[in-house]
């Protein structure tokens, strides 16, 4: 039986994607690195370090580990700064209304998200009532495609993996849910998130009705 819910943040509760890009295109353009849609693409649902990682990569660029390490808080101070920008307006549609018929209907609920600013978002969005449990870059190690995160709040929320649902718009999102042995919710393009065990090209159409319809033996 399904007693549980974990949310990805970025892609899935809001969108705060163009804001990250505008920060590492802000890094990149300061540091004389190309950046783009495309590279910025290879980063959804990746960690900051190993966001950053990428982006060397691809300008074929190495630096020490401390530079590295420091490029990537200037990168996070600018995009802290942004989040001011967010309000209540700016779930993404059905994100609220699916938050709230989990609330109604008596599921735990957990946010599994690689960022570290997780807590913020939350707080502009006036989203913290929704969950039991945040689980966000700094409860585990280990970014997807790794498990852990997902992990941690289906032990908080003292849930077996099999007794959870995760939501997830990130290639490597859904990876660790399967790793896991989560069942998942894509929301987005199937080349991207087809894998999960059901897709939907938005959250608006990724309601509990649906979900329920889908896995029917589980509820």
């Amino acid at each position: 039986m399904i007693k549980g819910f974990i949310f990805d943040l970025d892609g899935v509760i809001t969108d705060t994607a163009e804001l990250h890009f505008l920060a590492w295109k802000a890094l990149a353009d300061d540091m004389g690195w190309q950046f783009d849609r495309d590279v910025n693409e290879k980063l959804r649902g990746v960690s900051r370090m190993d966001s950053i990682g990428i982006i060397m990569e691809h300008n074929r660029v190495s630096l020490p580990e401390d530079e590295v390490a420091a490029l990537a808080t200037k990168k996070n101070d600018i995009y802290v700064a942004s989040l001011d920008q967010i309000t209540t307006e700016d779930y993404l549609p059905g994100a609220r209304e699916l938050l709230t018929h989990l609330r109604q209907e008596g599921f735990k609920v957990a946010l599994g998200s690689a960022s570290k600013n997780s807590t913020k978002v939350l707080q502009q969005l006036n989203a913290t009532k929704y969950f039991d449990v945040i689980g966000d870059g700094n409860s585990v190690s280990k970014s997807k495609p790794a498990p852990d995160i997902f992990l941690f709040g289906a032990e908080k929320l003292d849930l077996k993996p099999a007794e959870c649902i995760v939501y997830e718009d990130a290639e490597s999102g859904v990876d660790a849910a399967k790793a896991g042995g989560f069942f998942s919710v894509g929301i987005g393009p199937k080349d991207r998130v087809g894998h999960a065990d059901v897709c939907f090209s938005s959250m608006k159409e990724a309601t509990l009705f649906e979900v329920k319809s889908h896995f029917k033996d589980l509820f």
